[in-house]
């Protein structure tokens, strides 16, 4: 079961990984781009030592960066080991997804073969994922043609464990967008080289338009010039095959248009934040189809011909499949993963964000510097002063001062007999009982409602807006919407429902209104524990 402090774990790791990854977009060369990817392994994966093998020309592998071990460096950087060799290693190795282990119990075949390496002997493992010195883990970084790009060797996790599902998940969402920054390594050197010839040889111009043509027409991300200045500035006038693919549309659609026509409306303030030269951002573009793509946007001010007019050239790179992947580690380090519903730390994220740390005054107001009191002189007139230093909107309970009878409730709800439930019928029943009250509980509130998953048994409705009787209302008509019996596996089962309400304000923590709210649940479910016993 799934500990209170996982979600924190995951989020910090998370975060970890994108600092890392945005790292990657900032290496210039390629020799920062792969030693940025050997740190950043190191850094935010959990791991001791990391490798880089990146493939030659001539299809063998050198070891072109190593983090974690100054030994391990010495002994290994910059030797090669064949291509052959290596195709061995990843085809022997057990497929963890896109990643390739081989446990150290195959891989005293490969000792003698002429891959650099760095291991060390050790004991047997005392338990079934315990890491052994000799273990290989290995994350191919492949282009978006297929073609292998290097390979990333890791060892020695810092918690001796063989990484479990989310570990994996992390190295191989990490190795892709590697082999993204490798790529963009390679285009932004073959780019940079023609900007120098353009500048040196304006005597070989047609010549190294030639090039420029080739690198921008046959790059397999997007690519486009648009216009800088004058009435057309941003008109896209040259985009390139990739580019017309990834949006849907012709080259001659996409030059009636400039990327401002074309960013999602929500994204277009990314868009003018980004400067045209040196800029980067990630925002979406629209397709043919309506649909909206996750693109990077990386330009710069190049000179078009020898008398200087300038033109904006804009590297656009597909990442959709990063940020998909963003959001499904986001959505599972935040919800729950039995109802789908926010989890314990989600909830208090949610609640953390509309209660401020301080208690406002009756004029809905919080401390102001010295300087800036005047409320005396307001208070003698029975008006509120000004709140040019508060643009806080302050929570208050219902009867408060201050207050309009509405507040945001906080629906504390306990389960009635569903240990029962779990005693005699097993935990397979107990869960489908709790993704069905989920689901009656969300069909039972508004749509800007939240309701979450304390844990085990205990959920929590956030409900904004309500006075005293509406929220007694809403836990009446939840409570009703949990009784009603639930078929599980051919049976028919009951749970009831306890429900505490407290009220959410300015001054409050998180943990003081949800102590709150659970303290009412329990007088109420020991008033009508007696109440039974009264009638019987």
């Amino acid at each position: 079961m799934e500990t209170e402090t996982e979600p924190y774990v995951r989020l910090a790791s998370l975060r970890e990984l994108h600092q890392v990854v945005a790292q990657l977009n900032t290496a210039r060369s390629m020799a920062d781009t792969l030693q940025t990817i050997a740190d950043g392994a190191v850094a935010a994966l959990g791991f001791e030592l990391a490798a880089v093998n990146l493939v030659r020309p001539d299809g063998d592998l050198l070891v072109a960066a190593v983090a974690g071990s100054d030994k391990a460096e010495a002994a290994m950087a910059g030797r090669t080991g064949s291509r052959e060799s290596w195709e061995r290693r990843l085809s022997m190795g057990e497929r963890w997804g896109e990643l390739r282990f081989i446990p150290y119990t195959e891989g005293w075949v490969l000792d003698h073969d002429d891959v650099p390496q760095w291991h060390t002997t050790g004991p047997a493992p005392r338990y079934p994922d315990e890491w052994h010195p000799m273990d290989r883990l290995f994350a191919p970084m492949y282009a978006s043609d297929g073609e292998l790009l290097a390979v990333l060797e890791v060892d020695r996790p810092r918690n001796g464990r063989r990484p479990g599902p989310w570990g994996c998940e992390a190295l191989q969402l990490y190795a892709s967008q590697a082999a993204i920054a490798i790529s963009n390594a390679r285009l932004r050197g073959n780019m940079q080289r023609a900007l120098i010839r353009l500048e040196r040889e304006q005597q070989a111009l047609r010549a190294s338009e030639e090039s420029f043509r080739q690198a921008f027409e046959y790059a397999p991300s997007g690519m486009a010039i648009a216009e800088v200045g004058g009435e057309s500035h941003g008109r896209l006038i040259r985009v390139n095959d990739a580019l017309c693919r990834l949006l849907g549309r012709p080259g001659s659609v996409l030059r009636r248009y400039s990327f401002a026509d074309l960013v999602h409306p929500e994204d277009t303030g990314v868009l003018l934040r980004t400067s045209a030269e040196g800029g980067r951002a990630e925002l979406r573009l629209a397709r043919r189809d309506g649909s909206y793509v996750w693109v990077s946007l990386r330009n710069s001010v190049v000179a078009d011909a020898a008398d200087g007019p300038q033109v904006q050239l804009t590297h656009v790179e597909d990442i959709e499949e990063r940020k998909r992947h963003e959001l499904a580690l986001a959505h599972r380090a935040s919800h729950d993963s039995l109802t789908g519903l926010p989890n314990s730390a989600e909830l208090r994220a949610r609640l953390g964000g509309r209660i401020c740390d301080t208690a406002p005054d009756r004029f809905g107001r919080t401390a102001a510097p010295a300087a800036d009191r005047v409320t005396d002189a307001f208070e003698g007139l029975g008006t509120p002063p000004p709140r040019a230093y508060d643009h806080h909107e302050h929570v208050f309970a219902p009867d408060a001062p201050g207050g309009d009878g509405k507040g945001l409730a906080v629906l504390f709800c306990d389960l009635d007999g569903f240990k029962s439930i779990n005693d005699r019928f097993g935990h397979v029943c107990g869960d489908a009982v709790l993704v069905e009250v989920a689901r009656r509980l969300e069909q039972g509130v508004r749509d800007n409602d939240t309701v979450a998953r304390l844990g085990g048994d205990e959920f929590v409705v956030l409900a904004e807006g309500l006075g005293p009787a509406e929220a007694s209302d809403l836990a009446v008509r939840l409570r009703n919407g949990i009784i009603p019996p639930i078929r599980v596996e051919g049976r028919s089962v009951r749970v009831g429902a306890s429900f505490g309400i407290g009220w959410a304000a300015c001054g409050m923590t998180t943990e003081e209104v949800l102590e709150s709210a659970d303290q009412r649940m329990y007088i109420e479910k020991r008033s009508r524990s007696q109440g039974r016993r009264r009638a019987g």
